[in-house]
């Protein structure tokens, strides 16, 4: 029998905790060696038996948060993704701003006729000879998945657009793949369908090393909501705005004059900006 207490994790399943997963979680982020002891002795010393992953979370970011900010936002970055929310309309941005990133040429929010009725897309991405159709599934939950029944019905109505375009002169040549993106996860049923008919699915940790988390990290494509030093109405101001990108405000510091900081909190907010861009 285990000696660890067991948690609650955000799908309401319970399990034993885990250092191991703590540690590598916070050296995701960057973090010393020296502050991954710290954090994680701290989180040991005041866990209990039914502590929810939830509290955990909130816990190691605090004091990551006291340690430097730049770490603190990798660590928020899955809460940071739902944060984008509710109505999953800058969650399309996000994503087809990482294709933008990317290399890719982005639009989003398309009305495609295909070879039977109109559809609307989230993302279409073109570049390298492919053009991605993506549909972009937000939940303001972390413990809610995408079942099979998404991608069910995303199949059928790329496959419809596909089949037009193919016979259109203007796409003559391009490689076309039907994409269903989501910040949570797929069920296992989802999964397997994806693979067999050839959908794309990118979700928080699938596929394996080079998920939406990998490629954020990666990339350094971080959203504006893991900034610890703005508010949550600052972050949508910015965000309605189209900037979901920290990079973006890296770029165009400009965009952040409608905010109306003060001097040491906008220095706060750019060595923020540097840290998670590397700099």
């Amino acid at each position: 029998m285990s000696d660890k207490p067991i948690i609650k994790k955000a799908s309401g399943e319970t399990e034993p905790f885990s250092e191991e997963k703590l540690q590598a979680s916070l050296r995701r982020t960057g973090a010393s060696d020296d502050t991954i002891a710290s954090v994680v002795n701290d989180v040991k010393s005041w866990l209990q038996d039914g502590t929810t992953t939830r509290k955990i979370y909130a816990r190691a970011f605090s004091l990551l948060r006291k340690k430097r900010g730049g770490v603190a936002a990798r660590y928020k970055l899955k809460k940071a993704i739902i944060e984008l929310g509710p109505s999953g309309f800058p969650f399309e941005h996000f994503v087809g701003q990482i294709f933008k990133e990317l290399g890719f040429e982005v639009e989003t929010g398309q009305v495609i006729q295909g070879n039977c009725v109109q559809h609307e897309v989230d993302v279409v991405a073109t570049g390298n000879g492919e053009q991605h159709l993506m549909e972009c599934k937000f939940h303001n939950s972390q413990g809610k998945f995408s079942s099979v029944q998404v991608p069910l019905y995303i199949r059928s109505r790329m496959d419809d657009i596909i089949e037009k375009r193919k016979t259109m002169q203007e796409y003559n040549g391009l490689h076309f793949e039907g994409w269903v993106v989501t910040n949570t996860r797929f069920t296992s049923d989802a999964l397997q369908f994806g693979k067999c008919s050839g959908l794309k699915l990118l979700s928080w940790d699938y596929p394996k090393n080079n998920s939406l988390k990998d490629l954020i990290e990666r990339e350094r494509i971080f959203p504006v909501t893991t900034l610890a030093n703005l508010t949550r109405k600052q972050k949508n101001v910015l965000s309605q705005k189209g900037n979901v990108l920290c990079r973006q405000l890296l770029q165009h510091p400009e965009e952040l004059d409608q905010l109306g900081l003060t001097h040491s909190k906008r220095k706060k907010l750019m060595e923020e900006l540097e840290a998670l861009n590397g700099k």
